[in-house]
């Protein structure tokens, strides 16, 4: 078997054939790629070694890079390890703990106290802080929170009057402001009006008073302190304090407890301002007498209030003499008490003393017009310095209203003010016209309402066209209700009563007369319609013929 094997001829095509250069030369050595070496830079601290510049050391491996708990390592007999430094334990254990140090100002001591103690902050006063007054009245501070302020104010140089008026403080809070007086000497006012903080409080409040020198205005009204807390006070007025104006008003003070002023001023009596209005001085009124006798030889006293005590008497007048023998006294307030007759002229007498008084108020007492005239002759004279007298509230009569035209005429009292409450004797009150009032209800009964409408003044005057002139009540009030208009028994009764008629001691009259005379001078255009002329009478009829007799009679 023979097998056939043929080779496959592939037919190829030529396109191009790029031509091949032939050269004999080859390049040069400098540019042979295998003769190109990177020599490495030799290290710096062999050259520096080699120079006799760096020594390499005694060849121990650091201890940085080997493990402190390879025992295999040899250490160097003197290699000393640094000791690791205290991060603060010693002085943590064995020192007390260091004590921040706050600015003067006290707003960083606030917001850290009120933190401690859980309080929010009041941020207004947080921000007065460095003003000079912080005004806090009808705030609602809470009372736990007062304690968080005076520390913030025991060492501020800003602030010079803190107002808490009518925030009710307890006990704690008298404490601290107490104990920020004993170190705050900048704070010169400072207001408790209405905070009812009571006896126990005063003596919390003041406890560190004498230890002031700051404080020049204590405000205490309205806080219910009684003839305790006054003792309390007066405790601290005896060993001598810087306070110059003292407001106890409305604190139920009696005249014990101005008694007990009166004993503590024979040490200390420096005041320039007392307000003792709205108390019970009256009660008893020894103790009152014993004071202002007392304020007499206070040289510095500028205002003494003693409104609303309820002062009366001639002893009082007495004392009030020697008040104006005061050289600085400058207002004097004795209103809303009972003064009269001597307890005014006790002391009308030393008017002419006190040569700085601007006020004297007298108002709402009862004074007579004696003794308003007399008060008046002396505010006459020159030597009198006084500029206001106030009589609020005190009737004069003509005489004095004479005498003070007199006065304001005088070239020397032109800026004086003279004030009173009226004039009695002499005028008479006009009343409203009655007869005028019935006549308006009348009208407005009967011809502005939706009901029917009657003309009540025509009706009157129909009556006195009718010559009817007297009538008494009952026949009177039957002919209004027969008109129908709508007017009650107790109206025409007191139409009755505005135009009477002549007395009866059995029943009561009216005069039409001067009701219908009223009438046309109120409302002049009211007429009755004219009369109709009278019709003329009918012409008898004529006369019938009579017939004869026996005429045309038959036979």
């Amino acid at each position: 078997m023979s097998t056939d094997s043929s080779e496959d001829k592939v037919e190829t095509t030529v396109v191009y054939v790029a031509p091949v250069e032939e050269s004999s030369e080859e390049p040069p050595m400098d540019e042979w790629s295998s003769l190109e070496i990177d020599i490495p830079e030799e290290n710096p601290k062999r050259v520096l070694y080699s120079e006799g510049l760096y020594d390499p050391g005694s060849g121990e491996i650091c201890t940085k890079y080997v493990s402190m708990s390879a025992s295999s390592v040899f250490r160097h007999p003197y290699f000393n390890y640094p000791a690791v430094v205290d991060p603060g334990i010693n002085d943590a254990l064995l020192k007390p703990e260091a004590k921040i140090t706050y600015p003067d100002d006290g707003q960083a001591l606030y917001l850290a106290t009120c933190k401690d103690m859980k309080q929010y902050p009041v941020m207004k006063f947080h921000r007065e802080l460095l003003t000079d007054k912080i005004d806090l009245k009808y705030y609602c501070v809470q009372p736990f929170g007062v304690r968080a302020m005076a520390m913030a104010l025991n060492y501020n140089r800003n602030v010079s009057s803190f107002n808490l008026t009518d925030n009710f403080l307890n006990d704690d809070a008298c404490f601290h402001l107490g104990e920020m007086l004993m170190s705050n000497f900048t704070m010169s006012e400072l207001i408790l009006s209405g905070c009812r903080i009571g006896p126990e409080g005063v003596k919390l409040l003041v406890a560190g008073l004498p230890y002031n020198r700051g404080l020049r205005s204590l405000n205490l009204n309205k806080n219910g302190i009684g003839d305790l807390g006054v003792e309390y006070i007066a405790s601290k007025v005896v060993r001598g304090i810087d306070v110059q104006k003292l407001y106890l008003s409305y604190n139920n003070i009696s005249g014990k407890g101005a008694n007990t002023l009166a004993e503590a001023f024979e040490t200390h009596n420096k005041f320039t301002v007392l307000d003792l209005s709205w108390n019970n001085l009256f009660a008893p009124l020894v103790g009152t007498n014993t004071l202002l006798n007392r304020l007499s030889e206070n040289k510095y006293l500028q205002e003494l209030y003693l409104s609303w005590n309820s002062l009366a008497g001639a002893r009082v007048g007495t004392a009030i003499k020697s008040l104006l023998k005061i050289p600085s006294l400058r207002v004097l307030d004795l209103s809303n008490n009972k003064l009269s007759d001597e307890g005014i002229h006790n002391f009308i007498g030393n008017m002419i003393k006190p040569k700085k008084m601007v006020t004297l108020n007298l108002s709402y007492n009862p004074l007579t017009h004696d003794d308003s005239l007399k008060l008046l002759t002396k505010m006459k004279l020159p030597a009198v310095k006084i500029q206001n007298l106030f009589m609020d509230g005190v009737l004069v009569d003509t005489d004095f209203l004479n005498l003070l035209t007199q006065l304001k005429s005088m070239k020397s009292k032109q800026n004086t003010v003279i004030t009173y409450g009226g004039v009695s004797g002499g005028f008479k009150a006009e009343e409203p016209d009655l007869r005028d009032l019935v006549l308006n209800r009348m009208e407005f009964l009967t011809m502005k309402g939706k009901k029917k409408k009657v003309n009540m003044a025509l009706v009157i005057l129909q009556m006195e066209k009718d010559k009817i002139d007297i009538m008494n009540s009952k026949a009177f009030e039957d002919a209004v209700m027969a008109t129908g208009a709508p007017l009650d028994s107790d109206l025409v009764n007191e139409m009755i009563n505005a135009f009477a008629g002549p007395k009866s001691a059995k029943f009561k009259t009216i005069r039409i007369s001067l009701f219908a005379d009223y009438i046309r001078r109120k409302w002049p255009d009211r007429k009755l319609p004219p009369t109709p002329p009278p019709e003329p009478e009918p012409e008898p009829p004529p006369p019938t013929k009579v017939q004869k007799k026996g005429k045309g009679k038959k036979k």
